[in-house]
């Protein structure tokens, strides 16, 4: 499995992911991409311009004011509130107040191009805590 995040400034997305989130460069590929390490899969900053098609005939071109889309990133940290400090201080913006569950801990962000992204701290056996199979 490969994990694509559109972002319109490489080196802006470069900066979030390492210093917001820990990642580091692996690959570079041009002025149009960079490979990320550190998560459980490489992630891939991809150059797309704001305002372009996704696809072609596609119903409404890229936007990187905050959006919704039900397929983000979710990032296991130790400490929730470290972390959310350290996303917010790269340029994450915090979506709300961290929630409690019986897993664990969830805090809602989204990047500098508008893409939602959560952090995870687990207690007790994480989600097999509610696991029913």
């Amino acid at each position: 499995m490969l994990v694509n995040v559109d972002v319109e400034d490489l080196e802006k997305g470069i900066r979030f992911y390492s210093e917001g989130l820990g990642l580091r460069v692996g690959r570079r590929f041009g002025e149009g991409g960079v490979e990320l390490l550190g998560a459980e899969a490489p992630i891939y900053l991809l150059v797309k311009g704001d305002g372009t098609a996704p696809f072609q005939d596609a119903p409404s071109p890229r936007d990187y004011r905050r959006h919704w889309t039900p397929v983000h990133l979710d990032f296991v940290v130790e400490e929730l509130e470290a972390a959310i400090e350290k996303a917010t201080g790269a340029g994450a913006r915090l979506l709300g107040a961290p929630t409690e569950h019986r897993w664990g801990r969830l805090a809602l962000l989204s990047d500098p191009f508008g893409h939602g992204f959560c952090l995870l701290q687990f207690k007790g056996r994480g989600y097999d805590e509610v696991a029913t199979g």
